[in-house]
């Protein structure tokens, strides 16, 4: 592979290819939406797919998430490098292990595809209530926005466990990010060579376990040791920001990629601004850009490294001339006063303005900026540019609702903002298709193929991300296209189709096939009827729409 290759795969493939060639033992359990990582490594490591030093992974399955936490657990404490892929109840079962592989300073990155934990109801969908449930296994916490970012991050999470002993949950959401296939720059294997430092990878070898240099682990502390030997671990956590940032450095100088800990987007002025993480980052980047574009003083702050969480990076993403902030966060923790990330955004700017404790003999800001926080998204709940602006707008008011929801109609405790749904921000230079099958039809698989070959075959950036529900087989899938010349921001479904597609004719019945498309667009339909029988076939409706419309039809 060049530098510049591209390729056309989703988030899980992203995250995998890294993954595979930087480690040597991959301990797997299949779950929802994770399993493609290992189905992938396991095809790989069949294929006998060497990694960087030229041996093939051993990829063990086994019987749950917690043995395959074990194994890795174990080992690491070979000096072997070591990963697994998991999500949602599966990253719960890994705790026990997390803790021990945190305490013993023992690096390694877990790759989640992050998803609902079931509480009222399971769910398969994506939300950050799993990887929030982690943050205090002393794991650190690093969030891809993209199938690009996860990529890129999968290497940077394996070059910085290495240097800072500290190991990583790098995670991604769940189906948007992780089953969104996108076009992405590949990384050659010369520059992962380059960014894995060799003498971090001798120095993890020469700590294992070994009856030639033996060494006390998993012993038994009392009171009069205990807290001592807890509180031993501060220097590497405080370290560690600080090699995480020198690691994307040296990404940005290899790749011209470049990451910070807290990436700011938007106006040099802005006074409202959006903190968050995840897939929701790119939306709200999309939207912010429009904003400026109409005269709005707003701003975006992507959280890329939320554990360990390091304040003075966060203040000096800040402009100082913001005054309101709104934080979101993907999950919801009952009877709290406020979400994770919500309540760390407060904690560091009380902390900064009124103490002094991020380093500054003085605050940033005139006065204390005023913050509200926000849930949105949960089990992959729609985020459209339409919120983003309703929250800029709440922020815009004098008295700003908090503790809200969006994308929601809450009439049971009234926390939502209203938005507008007709809103959008859409590049009307990129076409966007969208497709309605039925689960195992191959309405999936060829649109996957179709968006790869946009992807491979054109100079086009592309974009393919497929709904399916829980049922899969049976149920009723519809898979969203876009490509254009133009990189694409927009992690969520098509609102302005120029094509659409219903390979099932029942569903002219059931589903709103022309909600999305634009007048004079493009149908085609898939008929059980001869072309000139087709008209007197279709359901009254669709022909007022079709005519309506203007669209051109194909059968």
């Amino acid at each position: 592979m060049s530098q510049d290759k591209t390729v056309t795969i989703d988030g899980n493939q992203a995250a995998a290819t890294v993954a595979h060639l930087t480690n040597e033992v991959i301990a797997i359990y299949p779950i929802t939406p994770a399993s493609p990582m290992g189905e992938w490594a396991d095809e790989w490591s069949s294929r006998q797919q060497p990694n960087l030093w030229g041996t093939v992974p051993d990829i063990i399955e086994m019987q749950s998430e917690a043995g395959a936490a074990g194994t890795i657990h174990g080992a690491l404490q070979t000096g072997s490098l070591a990963t697994t892929f998991t999500a949602s109840q599966g990253l719960l079962l890994m705790i026990p292990n997390m803790f021990k592989i945190a305490g013993e300073l023992t690096p390694a990155v877990f790759h989640v595809a992050a998803r609902s934990v079931a509480a009222q109801a399971l769910s398969i969908f994506g939300d950050h209530s799993d990887v929030m449930a982690v943050r205090s296994t002393g794991f650190a916490l690093l969030a891809s926005n993209s199938p690009q970012e996860a990529m890129d991050f999968s290497l940077i999470a394996q070059a910085a466990t290495l240097e800072s002993r500290i190991p990583i949950v790098h995670f991604f959401d769940g189906f948007r990010t992780s089953h969104e296939v996108a076009k992405v720059k590949s990384i050659d294997v010369s520059i992962m060579k380059q960014l894995i430092n060799q003498e971090f990878v001798t120095a993890h070898r020469l700590r294992a376990l070994s009856p030639a240099h033996p060494v006390l682990r998993g012993s038994s502390q009392n009171p009069d040791v205990f807290f001592q030997a807890r509180e031993s671990v501060n220097s590497y956590y405080m370290a560690m920001p600080g090699i995480v940032q020198k690691v994307m450095d040296e990404f940005a100088t290899l790749t011209g990629r470049y990451y910070k800990l807290f990436d700011y987007v938007g106006a040099d002025d802005a006074e409202r601004i959006i903190i968050l993480m995840g897939s929701g980052a790119e939306t709200a980047h999309e939207t912010v850009d429009y904003l400026i574009s109409q005269g709005e003083k707003v701003g975006l702050i992507k959280v890329r490294l939320f554990r360990p969480l390091n304040s003075a990076a966060l203040i000096d993403a800040i402009p100082t001339t913001v005054n309101k902030i709104a934080v979101l966060d993907r999950t919801k923790e009952p009877g709290s006063d406020g979400e994770p990330l919500y309540k760390d955004v407060i904690t560091i700017l009380a902390q900064h303005h009124f103490s002094g404790k991020s380093g500054r003999e003085k605050s940033k800001f005139s006065s204390m900026p005023k913050v509200i926080g926000g849930r949105y998204g949960l089990s992959s709940k729609e985020f459209t540019p339409a919120m983003i602006k309703s929250i800029f707008d709440e922020l815009g008011k004098e008295k700003s609702k908090n503790h809200f929801t969006i994308g929601i109609n809450d009439d049971v405790t009234h926390t939502s903002l209203e938005y507008d749904t007709d809103f959008m921000v859409e590049d009307s230079d990129t076409y966007e298709a969208i497709f309605f099958g039925l689960g195992s039809d191959g309405t999936v698989g060829a649109n996957k193929n179709t968006i790869k070959i946009i992807g491979s075959q054109t100079d086009n950036y592309a974009q393919g991300y497929f709904v399916y529900d829980s049922k899969k087989a049976g149920g009723l899938t519809v898979s969203h296209l876009r490509f254009g010349e133009d990189p694409i921001r927009s992690p969520y479904f098509i609102n302005r189709a120029n094509f659409v597609a219903c390979h099932q004719f029942e569903f002219l019945e059931t589903q709103d096939v022309f909600r999305h498309i634009e007048p004079r667009g493009t149908f085609l339909l898939n008929v059980p009827y001869s072309t000139e029988e087709t008209w007197d076939k279709l359901p009254l409706k669709i022909q007022e729409q079709i005519i309506e419309k203007e669209l051109k039809v194909y059968v």
